[in-house]
C-alpha cells in the first residue's frame, strides 16, 4: 500500500451475494477501510488475482469533512449495490452518541439481566456509518438519519427480508488506542451495546444494554433468509447474546453462552477474559465458532437449539496462558491444565486466535492470530518480532469436532520487508462472512 500506519484491519467485497442461486455475482473489488488513518482503499482483484492494483483511495479529509467520523471499521455491500462501512468514533478519537445510558436503571441480577431499551434522543453527534457508492466507490456521506448515531460502533449485519440491521458497539478509539489498561474500566471506554435499526428508513429502533465493560464486536444473523435471531459475541464478559424477533416487531436479547475468566497471575490483572473477537455461523446454520484470543482456543458450538448452544469442539491455537510462560493458572472453571504450545512445520505460534473464515461446505475454518498492532506488542510481543500466520482447523461436520492441520501454514514472518501482521480472510468465490442471502 502506498501509506504506513493506516492499520488496515478489516475487509470486504463491493457485491454480496443476495440469493441462494445467484451465480453472477462478481468479486472482483476489495474494499480496505482503514482503522488508524481512516482512509479507504479500493484495491482490484478481479482483472489479475496474483497482482491486485490499487484503483481507488478515498483520503481521511475527505471522511472527515463529509462524514464527521473516523476510525473506520466493517464494510459490507447493501441490498441496493452500495457499500456500507462501520465507524468506531469521530475524527479525533472520541466516542459519542445520542444516547447516553442511565445506569442506575440498569440491574444485573445473577446470570440474568434485565434490558433497557433505549428510543433516539434529538441530539446528532457523530457515529453509526459511511456510504460508498456501489459502482463508482465515490462517497456519498453518512447513512443513519441525523438524530439517530450510537456512542460507538464495529460490526453489524442486517436481514433484508425483516428489514433490519443489527449492529454492535466498540471502544474509545483515542484511550484505547495506546493500548489495553485495566484503569479504562468503569469509565465508558469499552462498549456495551447492541443497536436495531430499521434498514429502509436508516433508523435506530432499539438498543440493548449488555452490562458495563461487556465490549460487544462481532454479531452474525443466521443465513437461512426468513431466519429473525442471531448471535452476538461480548469480548470482555465473555458472554454470548443470542437477539431474535419477538411480537410487534419488537427484537429481545437472551444470554445464550459464557466462557468464565480464569483467576491467573503474571498478568495485567487477575481475572483474564477470554476476549472473544469473531463468531462465525456456518452457511447451513448447524454450527457456531468463536475465536477467544486471550485464552487462546477456538469453540465450536452445535445450534440444533438455537436458544442453547452446545459445545462440540474446542482446539487451542496459542494464547496467553500456555505451560511454560509467563502467566500462571490459579483457578480454572474449565480446563485442568494450561495447555501446550503450539508448533507447526518447526515455527512456533505465538499470539492467539484473531480473525477467522468458514470454506462454505463447512470443512475449513481458516484463522489469523492478529488483532491490533497497539496490542499484539503489549500482549504477545513476540508475534511482532516473529510475524503472524494463517493456520487452518479441520472441521468434523458430522459430529462436531476440531482439529489443526498440521501440513498447513502461511507464514507472514518471512515477506520481503519484513514480518507482518495478518488480520481479515475472504474467498473471492464466497465465504461464511459476506453473503448475506436474501
Amino acid at each position: 500500500m502506498p501509506n504506513l500506519k493506516d492499520e488496515l484491519h478489516s475487509s470486504g467485497w463491493s457485491a454480496g451475494c443476495p440469493c441462494f442461486d445467484n451465480t453472477t455475482t462478481k468479486r472482483n473489488k476489495l474494499i480496505l477501510p482503514c482503522l488508524i488513518s481512516s482512509r479507504i482503499y479500493v484495491v482490484d482483484v478481479g482483472s489479475q488475482c496474483r497482482a491486485p492494483k490499487l484503483c481507488k483511495m478515498i483520503e481521511p479529509v475527505d471522511v472527515f469533512w463529509k462524514c464527521n467520523k473516523g476510525y473506520l471499521n466493517i464494510p459490507r455491500s447493501l441490498p441496493n449495490g452500495d457499500i456500507l462501512i462501520a465507524n468506531i468514533g469521530d475524527p479525533s478519537g472520541n466516542a459519542k452518541g445520542t444516547l447516553p445510558f442511565n445506569n442506575s436503571m440498569n440491574k444485573l441480577i445473577g446470570l440474568e439481566v434485565e434490558y433497557v431499551i433505549f428510543r433516539a434522543s434529538p441530539f446528532c453527534i457523530t457515529g453509526g456509518f459511511i456510504v460508498l457508492d456501489g459502482e463508482t466507490f465515490e462517497l456519498k456521506g453518512n447513512w443513519e438519519n441525523e438524530c439517530d448515531s450510537p456512542p460507538s460502533g464495529y460490526d453489524f449485519c442486517y436481514k433484508p427480508c425483516h428489514n433490519v440491521l443489527v449492529s454492535s458497539a466498540g471502544v474509545v478509539p483515542k484511550c484505547t488506542g495506546y493500548g489495553f489498561s485495566p484503569d479504562d474500566f468503569k469509565k465508558g471506554v469499552f462498549g456495551r451495546r447492541l443497536n436495531v435499526w430499521n434498514l429502509s428508513c436508516r433508523s435506530l429502533i432499539q438498543c440493548f444494554d449488555l452490562g458495563e465493560d461487556s465490549l460487544p464486536l462481532s454479531v452474525k444473523f443466521l443465513h437461512n433468509p426468513d431466519a429473525a435471531e442471531g448471535y452476538v459475541s461480548c469480548a470482555l464478559s465473555g458472554i454470548v447474546y443470542r437477539f431474535y424477533k419477538c411480537e410487534a416487531n419488537n427484537w429481545a436479547v437472551e444470554e445464550v453462552i459464557r466462557i468464565p475468566a480464569k483467576d491467573v497471575t503474571g498478568w495485567i490483572m487477575p481475572k483474564m477474559p477470554a476476549f472473544t473477537v469473531d463468531l462465525i455461523i456456518s452457511m447451513d446454520d448447524k454450527y457456531l465458532y468463536l475465536s477467544n484470543w486471550l485464552h487462546g482456543d477456538i469453540r465450536q458450538y452445535e445450534l440444533s437449539k438455537t436458544c442453547k448452544p452446545r459445545l462440540v469442539g474446542q482446539v487451542f491455537v496459542g494464547g496467553s496462558i500456555l505451560r511454560g510462560g509467563p502467566v500462571a493458572v490459579c483457578r480454572d472453571e474449565e480446563l485442568k491444565c494450561q495447555p501446550e504450545p503450539l508448533v507447526i512445520k518447526c515455527k512456533r505460534v505465538y499470539g492467539g486466535p484473531s480473525k477467522m473464515q468458514l470454506s462454505v461446505d463447512g470443512k475449513r475454518l481458516y484463522v489469523t492470530n492478529s488483532l491490533y498492532s497497539t496490542w499484539d506488542k503489549q500482549f504477545y510481543p513476540n508475534l511482532v518480532k516473529e510475524g503472524s500466520v494463517m493456520l487452518q482447523i479441520d472441521v468434523d461436520t458430522e459430529k462436531g469436532g476440531l482439529t489443526v492441520n498440521k501440513n498447513f501454514l502461511v507464514d507472514f514472518g518471512k515477506e520481503p520487508n519484513g514480518p507482518c501482521l495478518a488480520h481479515d480472510i475472504h474467498f473471492p468465490c464466497g465465504d461464511s462472512t459476506t453473503d448475506i442471502l436474501a
